[in-house]
């Protein structure tokens, strides 16, 4: 019987010209009884999926070779939207929809687009011809009642029309409360979307309502099914001996060892130990929860845990992986307790070599349960009660340090990015109210174990990917030419130049551009810039490397409580190990091959809506936080320069609009080359990376978005708008972006007029960051 992947193999090859179901059936030897049925009901299914599309003459072929490009669509609250390709997708460029292309589709939504053309130095453009998967089943937002009918304005902005509500679908919401809308039609033609309310969260002013909200709106899971709670019930509190005893678990009680994590830390899934060997190697040992021993493959717990994908982190809560029976009790790597591990033992150099290595699982006994805090205390302020406290570990510690510095130094020589963002931890009170935003520096501690969980991640991925198993990697491709094109134009602004070309760069060239400009005013920019020209790391089956880390092989091994890749290649180290330490069999080599891509799509879709959820969360409270601070004047940092005005980075990292209507002492004109503002009368110029100081003028708590202006040397201290100079004499010059006879957008944000289009679309805001008002922090995962 033919399968899918044949019939995809056979369109690909350049030969093939689309063909009829008949023709298809006797080119494949399938026009028989029997197996014309089989055949049809293949292709019919590559259809539905739209791997495959039938003209209008009844001929198949693949999209990609029709004109065609199959995606998910990214909406804007503007009413356009932009299909961005699947991975197989042989396009390297997102496809532009106009609002009135967009032919009933939604942000989410898996579509087919026909590309309708291109203009020189600007994305394609298409049509949506086909909706093939809805990405949306419900909708979070706000409750607005009218006489008639109601209407829900969504939380997601992507979301350009509201949601229609007739009385009947209401479920007893008020107006305004936070509600949970399930769709029951989708738009058509002028027709918006209609939902019935199934789930009332509270009023939107409620505490814990907000949050609540960015739990729905991402779907989130909270509680975990009963089934899956039953079963985690069912896992032992303690190790028996017979697993102890086991013929391929090595027993390491006997070492000394310790975690190091932050103070409020309780999945602790990795402990380390180092030994100075006689030769004057290191052995340093990694030794990672084993949780695999308890999840296992099909099992209620495994499929719940598929399902979350990772554990997410919001500003007041932590929604886990796995039930906190497992993630905080025997798969955590309490101290001076047993517990079954993962071990990767390396034997390290004095150039930071990895010159010998074991995997193998083990059993281990933890010396103390350490905080990053009471580390760097020991190593950097030589805190003479914490040294006399853990006198007997002092000595590891410091030895930790030393080969920390090693492997960094390794790592950077060879040319790793190095981004050092401070990360921001918002104080909340017990109402879920923010008090301070305080940056969490990255202390000696973490640094030193982020170089071990690197150093076992790379070693790992290796190891695995020379004995040729099915193994799944974490990987991160080359920038995108045309983007780090544009940041070496960037760069030269500050005086900086980058070495050969954008289309075969190496990570080293970019690493050293950080480290000439380290310490100097427009290191943060231009570390922010270079991050926003790189790829996203993703999860995938193929090992393609890792540009960031300039590591030829990597892989998550690391914290298989909270990532469920990490249990899934801890899962493939088991069955090797189980299977003489070198090989699988080769009908499971197959099984893998074919599950594993879809896995790392999946989870790296997962890892998305995290990161997401995460940063909403830190946006709400960040924007909550300056609510009260109206009025009030700082000192910041343009962050970011765009046709519509400028970002401005507070210290406490707060990032703020001062929209190009609000600059009151000039008419401004933005350069998309340099990337700055530049007054038409007083030639002020305005460039990232410049100190400015704003004053707070308002706070969206919709959009999570905060308002700056200038505060001028002679500003008395009141907030007031300035009329703005005549113009110099001469024909009125265009903002880049601005059609000819359009408004000109000096409308100021937030007020009467700027809010959302109630007859459907969205009234043009001229606000709005590319790529969403996000701000860079170092990321959890590498």
């Amino acid at each position: 019987m033919v399968d899918e992947r044949e019939i995809i193999q056979r369109m690909v090859q350049e030969s093939y010209r689309p063909m009829t179901l008949k023709e298809l059936q006797e080119n494949f030897g399938a026009d028989i009884p029997g197996e014309q049925e089989a055949f049809e009901r293949v292709l019919r299914t590559l259809e539905e999926e739209g791997r495959v599309v039938r003209t209008r003459s009844d001929r198949f072929g693949l999209p990609e070779r029709l004109n065609m490009v199959r995606g998910r669509l990214q909406g804007n609250a503007k009413g356009f939207g932009f299909v961005i390709p699947d991975a197989e997708m042989p396009f390297d460029s997102d496809l532009f929809i106009h609002g009135n292309e967009m032919n009933g589709a939604m942000d989410g939504d898996i579509v087919l687009a026909r590309i309708q053309g291109q203009e020189e130095g600007k994305r394609p453009e298409g049509e949506v011809v086909r909706i093939l998967k809805r990405g949306r089943l419900q909708v979070v937002g706000t409750y607005m009642d009218s006489k008639h009918f109601g209407f829900v304005i969504p939380d997601d902005k992507r979301l350009s029309s509201d949601i229609f509500i007739p009385k009947n679908g209401r479920n007893d919401a008020d107006h305004g409360d936070k509600v949970v809308v399930k769709l029951v039609a989708y738009p058509e033609g002028s027709k918006s979307a209609e939902g019935e309310i199934v789930e009332v969260l509270g009023h939107r002013d409620d505490p814990g309502v907000d949050i609540l909200a960015i739990i729905r709106k991402y779907q989130l899971p909270e509680a975990f099914p009963a089934e899956v709670i039953h079963e985690a019930d069912q896992v032992p509190e303690k190790i028996s001996e017979e697993e102890i005893q086991s013929q391929n678990r090595r027993d390491l009680r006997d070492r000394v060892m310790v975690t190091i994590d932050g103070a409020d830390a309780k999945d602790l899934d990795d402990a380390v130990s180092i030994e100075p060997l006689a030769n004057g190697h290191f052995r340093l040992g990694v030794h990672i929860a084993d949780v695999s021993y308890y999840v296992k493959e099909g099992s209620t717990l495994d499929q719940e845990a598929y399902a979350r994908g990772n554990s997410v982190y919001l500003v007041d809560r932590v929604i886990p992986m796995l039930p906190q029976r497992l993630s905080n009790g025997i798969c955590s790597l309490n101290p001076q307790v047993d517990r079954l591990t993962m071990t990767c033992d390396m034997e390290i150099d004095a150039e930071g070599m990895v010159v010998h290595h074991e995997i193998y699982p083990s059993v281990i006994c933890t010396n103390e349960r350490m905080t990053y805090d009471d580390v760097t205390r020991i190593l950097v302020e030589k805190d003479q009660e914490l040294i006399e406290r853990y006198q007997s570990l002092v000595p590891h510690f410091e030895k930790m340090a030393e080969l920390a510095d090693i492997l960094r130094k390794k790592r950077v020589d060879r040319g790793a990015i190095d981004f050092d963002f401070p990360e921001a931890k918002i104080k909340l009170d017990e109402e879920g109210k923010p008090i301070a935003i305080v940056k969490r520096p990255r202390t000696v501690s973490e640094m030193m174990i982020e170089e071990f969980m690197l150093a076992a991640n790379e070693t790992v991925a290796e190891h695995f990917y020379k004995l040729k198993i099915p193994f799944m990697y974490r990987i991160h491709e080359h920038p995108d030419p045309e983007k780090l094109q544009a940041f070496f134009e960037f760069i030269t602004i500050f005086g900086q130049t980058a070495k050969g070309s954008a289309q075969k760069v190496k990570p080293r060239v970019l690493q050293k551009i950080l480290e000439r400009v380290e310490g100097k005013p427009e290191e943060k920019v231009i570390s922010k810039v270079m991050l926003r020209s790189m790829q996203q790391a993703k999860y995938s089956a193929e090992c393609l490397g890792h540009f960031g880390l300039a590591a030829t092989f990597y892989s998550h091994f690391t914290s298989p409580i909270r990532r469920y890749p990490d249990l899934i290649i801890h899962r493939i180290m088991r069955e090797v190990f189980e299977h003489n330490g070198k090989s699988l069999p080769e009908k499971r080599k197959a099984e893998l091959t074919a599950w594993l891509p879809e896995a790392g799509q999946h989870t790296s879709d997962r890892e998305r809506v995290a990161v997401d959820a995460e940063r909403d969360t830190d946006d709400l409270k960040k924007a909550e936080f300056m609510a009260d601070k109206v009025g009030d004047v700082f000192e910041g940092t343009i962050s970011s320069v765009t046709s519509f005005g400028m970002f401005v980075e507070l210290e406490n990292t707060v990032e703020g609009l001062i929209h190009v209507s609000c600059m009151n002492d000039d008419y401004y004109n933005y350069d998309d080359v340099t990337l700055r503002m530049s007054g038409e009368r007083t030639g002020k110029v305005y460039n990232i990376g410049d100190k400015v100081t704003i004053r707070v003028t308002g706070v969206n708590m919709e959009e999570h978005k905060v308002d700056f202006e200038l505060v001028n040397e002679d500003d008395d201290g009141t907030i007031k708008t300035r009329p703005r100079p005549p113009r110099p004499s001469g024909p009125p010059r265009r903002r880049e972006g601005q059609k000819s006879g359009s408004p000109s957008g000096n409308r100021k944000p937030g007020s009467k007029g700027s809010g959302r289009n109630r007859k459907g679309g969205a009234a043009a805001k001229g606000k709005g960051k590319p790529g969403g008002n996000h701000k860079a922090k170092r990321p959890r995962n590498k």
